[in-house]
C-alpha cells in the first residue's frame, strides 16, 4: 500500500511514518511532503499513490482558500486514491489507521476479485472453439485465446496490450489490399445492436507472416450501463469450416454402415441421367435389390455380424458395375443400383446376370461362410416411368415379384405388377388388424397311411378370410407377415388354435390322431418359443405326442448346430418333429442323422412324372430308402393321382397327402371323416 502523507509539522509526520512503517501485518510504504504543492507535484510524477493522507490543519499560504480547496485540489490530481483530512491532532490517527486497515481489505479483495474474474474469462474463452480477441477502446488487445494464439502465431505474453492491427493483419480477398478492421469500425457506429456479419473473404497474416483464409465476425463490448468499453473478434480457419462443410454435406448423403449414397444423393442423380439419357437419346436403368433371408442371418448370428454382410455385399455391389453407375443403400437389407445411358434394356439383365455369379461366392465374416442370394426387380427410363418416383416405385413392385416367383431371380416391371403391389399394401395394411379381429382359420387335411388307407394324422394348413380379398392360402400373405415381423403372433395362433382344436374332438369322443403344424424360422429361434409351446400344452392338458411340428430342410440348415438344440429342446417335451419339403434344400447325411426327426415329407415338387427310370422317380425312391435307413418315417406330399399313390406304395412309401385323397377342409368337416372315416377305397380318387 502506497501512502502519501501532506503534513507540514514534521515532529508528526515522523511520528506518522514511525507507525505506519511499524505495523508488521500491514506494511505500508509511506513518502512525506511538507505542502500541497509539493503533494501535487508528487503525485504528477508518479507512481500511483494508493491513499493521500491530508493534514487539514495546514499554514495559510498553503490554505487560502481553506480546506476544501486543498482536498478538491488533491482528488483531482490522485483520482484513483483515497484522500484522508482527519480533524484534531490528537484524533485523526487512529481513525485514519482503522480506515487505511479497512481500505486495505476491500481493495484487496477487489483486487483478487478482478484477478479471478479475469481468469475465468480466460477460461472462458480458450474452452471456446473458435479464435477470439478483445480489444478495449483505444484498439489494443485485453484478451487472446488460446485458439488465436494457435492462428494468429501470436502468444498471451507477448500480444496483451498491443494495437490490434499489430496481431490481426487482414488483407481483402480479392484484392489483397489492407482491410479495415471491423471491430474498430463497430466501435466507432457507437451501436452495441450492431455487429458485421459472418464473412470469409478476409486472409489474416500471422506472425510467421503465413497466410490462412479466415471467416471473421465483430462485435461491441458494452457495461451493465450501456458504456462502451471495446470490441470482440471472433474468426476461424476458413478452409477447416469448408472441409467441416464438405463433410457434413457427405453424411448427409451416404449411408453411414456401407458409405454408400443413400436415397437422397441417389434420387439427385437418377433425376440427372434421366435428364441426360432424354438428351442422348438413351435409357436408364434402375435394379431394387433384396438380399433374400437376411434378417433371418441377423436374427440368428447378431446385428454385428449383420452389419458386417451388409458391408460385404455393398463392396461386392459396387465391384460388379462401372463407375459411371451408382450403387446405393436404400434402408436395411435393399440396395438400389442406377445404370446411367445405357442403350437397350438388356443391358439390366446383363447386370443383374453378372451380380447373381458374383454372389455365387461365400461372404467370410469371420469364422462364418454366409451365402447370400438376391430379389432383383428392374425398372427403365423410360417406358417404365417418366419420374424418378414412378421408377423407383416399378422397380420396387418388380422385386417383390422376383421374391414371391421363388427369390435369387430377376424381374422386368409389367404393368400388371402394379396391381399385386398394390393387393400387397392392402394385405400388408390389413395383417394386425386380422390378427386382432381373429380373421384366420385353420383348415384340415389328411395323412393316410398307404398300406391300410386308414386316417393317420392331419396337417392343419392356415388360411385368412379377408373380408374384401376372400379367402387367402398362406403363400399370398405369410411372406408379408414375416417382413413385419407378425408370423410370430401369427404363428403362436395356430399352435394354440390347433391344440385347442384336438383337445374340443378329443371331448367330443373322437378318434384323436396326431394333428401337424408348420414352424417358420422367427418362431424356432425366438427366446420365448419353447415356454410357450409347454405353457400351450399344459393350458389344454394335450398329450404332447399329438402334436407334430415340422420344419422346413433350409430353416434347419441355416444354423444347423442351434437346430439340433432346439429340435433336442423340443423332443424332450414329447411333441413329434417333422422335416418339411425334404428334397429341395442343402442339408448333409450328418445333420439328417443329429436331427431328432420322426419323419421326412417329401416335397411335391418331386410327385410330377413318377415315370419309370425319370428323375423323379430315382430320386424319391432314394428319398423312401434313406428314410427306412435312418429309421423315420416318410410322408409324401402333394399326390394327385392314382399313378403317384401307386408308385408310392409300391416303393414302400408309408404315408401320403394330397388331393387324390382329400383337399383340406373345415375343422367340422374333418371332424365327420374322423368319425365316418370317410375316404374312398385307395386307388380311387375323390376330389370334393
Amino acid at each position: 500500500m502506497h501512502i502519501l502523507l501532506i503534513e507540514d509539522n514534521a515532529v508528526d509526520a515522523k511520528l506518522m511514518q514511525a507507525v505506519l512503517s511499524g505495523v508488521d501485518s500491514n506494511p505500508y510504504c509511506v513518502e512525506s511532503v511538507t505542502s500541497v504543492t509539493e503533494g501535487l507535484a508528487r503525485l504528477k510524477r508518479g507512481p500511483e499513490i494508493d491513499i493521500v493522507i491530508l493534514n487539514s490543519i495546514l499554514p495559510a499560504a498553503e490554505n487560502v482558500n481553506g480546506d476544501l480547496l486543498a482536498f478538491q485540489q488533491i482528488t483531482a490530481a490522485a483520482p484513483n486514491s483515497l484522500v484522508l483530512t482527519p480533524g484534531a491532532q490528537n484524533e485523526w490517527l487512529p481513525r485514519a489507521l482503522r480506515y487505511i486497515a479497512q481500505q486495505a481489505e476491500v481493495v484487496d479483495a477487489a483486487k483478487k476479485n478482478l484477478l479471478e474474474e479475469k481468469d475465468l474469462t480466460q477460461i472462458a474463452l480458450n474452452s471456446v472453439g473458435d479464435a477470439v480477441i478483445i480489444i478495449d477502446l483505444l484498439g489494443n488487445l485485453t484478451h487472446i485465446n488460446h485458439a488465436a494464439e494457435l492462428l494468429t502465431g501470436w502468444s498471451q505474453d507477448n500480444a496483451l496490450g498491443r494495437p490490434l492491427a499489430d496481431i490481426f493483419q487482414i488483407l481483402d480477398l480479392t484484392t489483397r489490399k489492407i482491410a479495415l478492421n471491423s471491430a474498430l469500425s463497430v466501435m466507432q457506429q457507437n451501436d452495441d445492436q450492431r455487429s458485421t456479419e459472418l464473412s470469409a473473404s478476409f486472409i489474416l497474416i500471422r506472425s510467421d507472416g503465413s497466410e490462412c483464409a479466415i471467416e471473421k465476425f465483430a462485435k461491441p463490448i458494452v457495461d451493465r450501463a450501456g458504456k462502451m468499453t471495446g470490441a470482440v473478434i471472433v474468426f476461424h480457419d476458413a478452409n477447416e469450416s469448408r472441409t467441416t462443410a464438405l463433410k457434413m454435406t457427405h453424411l448427409a448423403q451416404h449411408d453411414f454402415l456401407t458409405g454408400l449414397p443413400n436415397r437422397m444423393l441417389l434420387t439427385e442423380r437418377l433425376s440427372q441421367a434421366m435428364g441426360l439419357a432424354r438428351r442422348n437419346h438413351t435409357q436408364v436403368g434402375l435394379l431394387f435389390i433384396d438380399l433374400d433371408f437376411f434378417k433371418h442371418i441377423n436374427d440368428s448370428l447378431g446385428h454385428a455380424i449383420g452389419d458386417l454382410l451388409l458391408q460385404s455385399v455393398a463392396e461386392r455391389l459396387v465391384s460388379c458395375v462401372r463407375a459411371t453407375d451408382t450403387v446405393c443403400r436404400q434402408g436395411g437389407d435393399e440396395f438400389v443400383i442406377l445404370l446411367s445411358e445405357i442403350e437397350r434394356a438388356q443391358d439390366a439383365a446383363l447386370t443383374a446376370e453378372k451380380l447373381f455369379a458374383a454372389f455365387a461366392e461365400p461372404h467370410v465374416i469371420g469364422i462364418h461362410e454366409l451365402y447370400v442370394t438376391l430379389s432383383i426387380g428392374i425398372s427403365v427410363y423410360p417406358s417404365d416411368g417418366k419420374s424418378a418416383e414412378a421408377l423407383m416405385k416399378n422397380a420396387d413392385a418388380a422385386m417383390y415379384h422376383a421374391k414371391v416367383i421363388g427369390r435369387n431371380n430377376f424381374q422386368f416391371f409389367k404393368m400388371e405388377m402394379n396391381a399385386r403391389a398394390m393387393q400387397r399394401s392392402l394385405i400388408e395394411s390389413s395383417l394386425r388388424r386380422a390378427i386382432k379381429l381373429q380373421e384366420f382359420v385353420l383348415y384340415y387335411q389328411p395323412k393316410i397311411d398307404l398300406a391300410t388307407g386308414v386316417i393317420v394324422g392331419v396337417e392343419a394348413l392356415l388360411r385368412w378370410q379377408h373380408p374384401k380379398l376372400g379367402l387367402l392360402k398362406p403363400a399370398e400373405f405369410l411372406a408379408i407377415a414375416e417382413e413385419c415381423g407378425l408370423i410370430v403372433p401369427i404363428g403362436g395362433w395356430v399352435l394354440r388354435q390347433a391344440c385347442n382344436q384336438l383337445r374340443a374332438w378329443l371331448n367330443a369322443g373322437l378318434r384323436i390322431i396326431p394333428l401337424a403344424i408348420n414352424i417358420s424360422a422367427a418362431e424356432l429361434k425366438h427366446r420365448y418359443f419353447l415356454d410357450g409351446v409347454n405353457q400351450v400344452l399344459q393350458e389344454t392338458g394335450l398329450p404332447p405326442y399329438y402334436l407334430e411340428m415340422e420344419f422346413t430342410e433350409s430353416i434347419l440348415m441355416r444354423d444347423a448346430e442351434l437346430s439340433v438344440t432346439l429340435l433336442e429342446s423340443l423332443k424332450a417335451l414329447g411333441v413329434q418333429l417333422a422335416i418339411d419339403n425334404f428334397g429341395t434344400g442343402y442339408s448333409s447325411l450328418s445333420y439328417l442323422k443329429r436331427f431328432p426327426v420322426d419323419t421326412i415329407k417329401i416335397d411335391a415338387f418331386f410327385m410330377r412324372d413318377l415315370e419309370p427310370d425319370s428323375d423323379n422317380a430315382t430320386i424319391v425312391s432314394a428319398m423312401i430308402a434313406l428314410g427306412r435307413s435312418l429309421k423315420q418315417g416318410v410322408l409324401a406330399e402333394g399326390v394327385e393321382t392314382a399313378e403317384q399313390f401307386l408308385f408310392l406304395r409300391n416303393h414302400r412309401c408309408n404315408e401320403a397327402q394330397g388331393s387324390y385323397f382329400h383337399p383340406p377342409v373345415s375343422a367340422e368337416d374333418f371332424a365327420r371323416l374322423l368319425r365316418d372315416n370317410n375316404l374312398p377305397a385307395l386307388g380311387v380318387s375323390k376330389k370334393t
